[in-house]
């Protein structure tokens, strides 16, 4: 008998990425479960068969149920954290994000710094980027360091700058950042790229092993609460041991696959071999890397000058990551990483940094010979348009963020030109030349919600309401499967992951309304009424 039976449902099995709607009317409509796993699919009627007397039965009241959720690209500590702290991404103009910023300060004790931001200027109707002069007014002697929406640049204070050594003096600019300064006085103007980053962020208390366990838990109910059962974490090196804890107490209601995102692969080789824990709810898989920066910052690396560089732009292509720079030395580490059998997940933007990336991949494969790899490229945002077949050809997969369009699509044109466009956030393309599409959020960057995602693959509409490169759109069905069973074939689990089938583990999401059904402008509303994990449930809406 089943340990549990979920009756009266309209179930998307994943197993199959385009259902015709005459297929529809014949969805199964009950799931049994015995233990971890899913033992049989069907009616009702069949599935009434597995129900002995202490059988738990739930009616589904025809509601949409569809396999558990998975979020290819987070940081979801680092998400719980942000969770936390100060969040500027809503603002709407100068006034409101400096007010903001002071509030926050004004109630810090002695030591503490204001963090968190994820602001962005675009949607501002006087969208010139913040200085260090808008905010110092506001914070005094508190310190402030507040990344942009995407990580790749920061604004800080002068009372952060002091802490990190920064002024007009120096220091020079670190490989793979930009102080930005003022091209006449040469003084500092509060905004930090890339690696200058660092320079701030080392000088701010670490959080304690208490926060940081605080910030997961906060991170994975999150998830749960928008039917994400696993993630692909993009790990720095003190997290995994955040991870192991949890995992240790049995307090994880999420599968984590790790990548450790460390500048020296060398240095950790046999730490990710031989990590200790290997199971279906926890993992290090491999290796995390970054070719370039971001689109938003003009730090993601193009093969020619960003459309809108002036005279005095420093990187008018953008750059290349330290760790990426010369190419030649970033492939060798690639083909060293490959030779022990790990799965690399390499941070790419730029056009040219994606060619450089895919040249690495070919490289190794051409060295070690035939395998399933299934290496990553992550957020593949722009490709020159011969580079798209390469993807399938080499089988990488292509980790995607479709809120990211959204988002950049309100500048990217400028950015670019329209020109360039052709291969920029090609959901469609990537599918078609068939590569393995895999769909995540980069969450804290932007939120986590699943159905944000998925209203903009589908929708093709930028957070500013325009309708924008609607040619690389995905169905709905393909959408769904980006986040269900596609991830699951990224990390090698799709025997037991992302579809509804026997066999499958019991990861499952009834959701509160039908996306087949509803208007496709309100995709973006679909809320989770219940997730479940290895059959128990982890979330719950009242009924």
């Amino acid at each position: 008998m089943a340990d549990r039976v979920i009756l009266n449902a309209r179930i998307w099995t994943g197993t199959n990425v385009s259902v015709r709607d005459a297929e529809r009317k014949r969805e199964p409509t009950a799931v049994a479960i015995r233990g971890d796993s899913i033992v049989a699919l069907g009616d009702d009627e069949s599935i009434r068969m597995w129900i002995g007397p202490n059988t738990r039965v739930a009616d589904a009241r025809g509601r949409r149920m569809i396999p558990g959720m998975t979020d290819s690209h987070t940081h979801i500590i680092s998400g719980g954290l942000q969770l936390a702290r100060l969040n500027l991404r809503d603002v709407k103009d100068r006034e409101e994000f400096v007010r903001a910023i002071g509030d926050s300060a004004k109630q810090k004790k002695s030591g503490e710094w204001v963090l968190g931001g994820r602001w962005s200027v675009e949607s501002w109707k006087d969208a010139r980027q913040p200085t260090k002069e808008w905010i110092d007014p506001a914070t005094g002697d508190v310190p402030v360091f507040l990344p942009r929406m995407d990580g790749h640049a920061g604004l800080v204070n002068s009372a952060a700058l002091r802490r990190a050594g920064i002024d007009a003096k120096g220091p020079a600019d670190p490989p793979g950042g930009e102080i930005v300064r003022d091209p006449k006085t040469g003084e500092t103007t509060g905004i930090l790229k890339e690696s200058a980053m660092d320079l701030v962020e080392r000088v701010i208390p670490p959080p304690s092993d208490r926060e940081r366990d605080d910030a997961l838990r906060r991170g994975v109910e999150h998830a749960n609460s928008l039917g994400i059962t696993s993630v692909h974490n993009m790990s720095d090196l003190w997290e995994l041991e955040v991870f192991r804890r949890a995992h240790a107490a049995d307090k994880l209601s999420l599968r984590i696959i790790a990548y450790l995102s460390v500048s020296d692969w060398h240095v950790h080789l046999e730490k990710v071999k031989h990590y200790p824990v290997r199971d279906d709810r926890y993992r290090v898989a491999g290796f995390k890397g970054y070719m370039d920066g971001s689109l938003g910052s003009r730090t993601a690396y193009m093969k020619e000058p960003f459309s809108d560089a002036g005279p005095e732009t420093k990187h008018p292509r953008g750059q290349l990551n330290a760790m990426a720079d010369p190419p030649e030395k970033f492939r060798e580490m690639v083909a060293v990483a490959d030779r022990e059998g790990l799965q690399l997940a390499v941070h790419a933007i730029g056009d040219e940094a994606n060619h450089l990336l895919l040249d690495a991949y070919e490289y190794a494969a051409a060295r070690h010979g035939p395998r399933d790899r299934r290496h990553r490229i992550e957020h593949v945002q722009h490709l020159v348009v011969e580079d798209i077949p390469r993807l399938a050809k080499l089988g990488v997969v292509a980790s995607m963020q479709p809120y990211h369009k959204a988002d950049d699509g309100r500048y990217a044109e400028k950015a670019i030109g329209k020109e360039r466009l052709a291969g920029s956030y090609a959901f469609r393309q990537l599918l078609d030349s068939g590569a393995i599409l895999a769909f995540g959020s980069d969450f804290p960057v932007v939120t986590l919600d699943p159905w944000a995602g998925i209203a903009a693959a589908v929708g093709a509409r930028t957070l500013a309401g325009e309708v924008w490169l609607p040619t690389h759109s995905v169905a709905l069905d393909e959408a769904l499967y980006a986040y269900t069973a596609a991830p699951a074939k990224a990390v090698h689990r799709e025997e037991r992951w992302g579809t509804i089938e026997p066999g499958s583990f019991a990861d499952l999401v009834i959701l509160a309304a039908d996306p087949f059904t509803i208007p496709q402008d309100q995709l973006d509303k679909v809320k989770v009424f219940q997730t479940i994990l290895n059959g128990r449930t982890v979330f719950s809406q009242p009924e």
